[in-house]
């Protein structure tokens, strides 16, 4: 099967249902099959060739929407590309995965210079000088026949966030992410089949792709906007009717904390999907009660599983006992708790997450010892800790490489910041390793407060009452706001680095 098949069945079915709505402007299933088709011949007649790598540079938009679907009508691999990374890392990007062509918001034309191939500029006005225009190309062009590009066909390469150093390009193929995006389906419980998507987050990221996949196959319309703000978003909610949407943590959070939300009718959400980082479970106890009809869906995974592999669905969230588990394994995917010898460890034990099915990467772009790392006898190693209790629901603990150890005792990041996020005051935290003389690593707790009043012997003691004695943070630091990526994560890498001695 191939992504583009599914506009051909609504060609068929109904080709004047809208397929993309972005600001005023609505583009019906044969209009933007058809610019689909025309900018696919473009993209041919620019030098595009089967297996070819077309860079997507871009905020949302429903030009960002027709050009994953061209670039695989014309046979060749999407590269969408973080409009977030500083220029060093786009043309990193652009240099790793040999880029025929790319194409790019005229606001971000800019972050390009030294690109040497075609460059294709999305605009309503005039493209810059020594560039293509996105609208005039299309319109030069006689639609071409669909490539039918599918299977194991590479659909895209995805760099990965870059949160523990220089990112790897991860390849998926159309069956990885069809596999995922069918396989969330199959709950009956991710997005509204012929409901209205809204496209908030980053649409070059997989999570958003992984909403975009499911609404494609099952005949929704994509309500785009720019970017995130509360008051977009809950504006767009309203005006449109959405079913659906997916949003990270840090944006559920920006949402329930806008004074105006009670201002806004969002009666039609029947779904939100949450994922990419660890949601507090007074965070998500106030995003209910903002949101009351609507059924919350968390989604666990990553890049290399395009991305879905545990799923935790609306009625999950109404019991106690499943407060902070990331679901159950997706009906397409497999997933077990392994040892540091492979072997799958007793129900309650923790070790590393691993997964395999249909839906895992066949590995990273032109990296085969990084591939090999993690790729192991079919088994994707997530290098995250978790547990599974006995009915199948996976607790995730932490991140291999966010585990501190100090005095010899290891203690998960994670832990103590779902009890940092507990105390009132504490808006957002991160907690971190340092170098210590006496305990090899000391923990360190970044914290974003909302009282300037709260210290850090105040906080210490908060979580003294919490936790052992060894897990309390050594020292805090407050700030006034966290680094995070475009995914909403925190990068701690860069924590880390910035606090390390000379």
């Amino acid at each position: 099967m191939h992504l583009t098949q599914a506009l051909h069945r609504a060609l068929q079915q109904d080709e004047r249902r809208p397929l993309t709505i972005f600001g005023d402007r609505v583009r019906s299933v044969a209009e933007s099959t058809d610019r689909i088709a025309r900018l696919a011949a473009g993209l041919r007649s620019l030098g595009v060739e089967r297996g070819d790598r077309v860079a997507l540079l871009g905020t949302n938009s429903d030009r960002f929407h027709e050009s994953l679907l061209a670039v695989a009508w014309a046979d060749a691999v999407v590269v969408p590309i973080n409009h977030r990374s500083t220029p060093s890392d786009i043309g990193f990007a652009l240099a790793d995965c040999g880029a025929r062509v790319l194409i790019v918001d005229d606001v971000l034309v800019t972050a390009t210079r030294g690109w040497a191939a075609p460059l294709v500029v999305m605009t309503d006005g005039t493209a810059p000088a020594g560039t293509l225009s996105y609208e005039q190309l299309i319109n030069a062009q006689e639609p071409m026949p669909d490539s039918g590009r599918g299977g194991e066909d590479l659909f895209g390469i995805f760099y990965t966030g870059g949160t523990t150093g220089r990112s790897k390009g991860v390849m998926l193929s159309h069956s990885n992410v069809l596999a995922s995006a069918w396989g969330s389906l199959a709950t009956g419980q991710f997005v509204t089949p012929g409901g209205r998507l809204l496209h908030a987050a980053p649409m070059f990221h997989l999570a958003d792709l992984a909403t975009w996949v499911a609404a494609l196959l099952t005949g929704g319309t994509h309500v785009i906007v720019p970017g995130f703000s509360p008051d977009g978003v809950l504006a767009a909610v309203e005006r449109h009717r959405v079913t659906d949407v997916l949003l990270v943590p840090t944006m559920i959070q920006l949402l329930v904390d806008f004074a105006d939300v009670h201002r806004f009718d969002v009666s039609s959400l029947a779904r939100l999907i949450y994922g990419g980082s660890p949601m507090p479970d007074g965070l998500l106890a106030r995003a209910q009660k903002m949101f009351p009809r609507t059924g919350f869906v968390q989604a666990y995974g990553m890049t290399e599983l395009a991305p879905v592999a545990t799923l935790l669905l609306p009625d999950d969230h109404d019991r106690p006992e499943l407060a902070g588990s990331a679901g159950r394994a997706a009906p397409h995917a497999q997933v077990r708790i392994t040892g540091r010898d492979g072997a799958e460890v007793p129900r309650g034990t923790d070790g590393e997450i691993v997964v395999r099915g249909d839906h895992v990467m066949p590995g990273y772009w032109q990296r085969p010892e990084e591939t090999a790392a993690v790729l192991r006898d079919g088994w994707m190693h997530t290098g995250d800790v978790g547990h599974m209790d006995k009915h199948g629901f996976v607790f995730v603990v932490d991140r291999l490489t966010d585990m501190i150890i100090t005095g010899g005792e290891n203690v998960y990041s994670a832990e103590v910041e779902n009890v940092l996020v507990q105390h009132p005051a504490v808006t957002a935290c991160a907690v971190i390793g340092l170098p210590d003389a006496r305990w090899g690593e000391r923990i360190h707790a970044v914290v974003v407060s909302g009282d300037p009043e709260v210290s850090g012997d105040h906080l210490q003691d908060f979580c003294r009452s919490r936790l052992a004695e060894y897990k309390v943070p050594r020292t805090v630091e407050f700030v006034g706001a966290l680094p995070v990526s475009a995914a909403g994560k925190v990068l701690k890498r860069r924590l880390r680095d910035e606090r390390l001695p000379e």
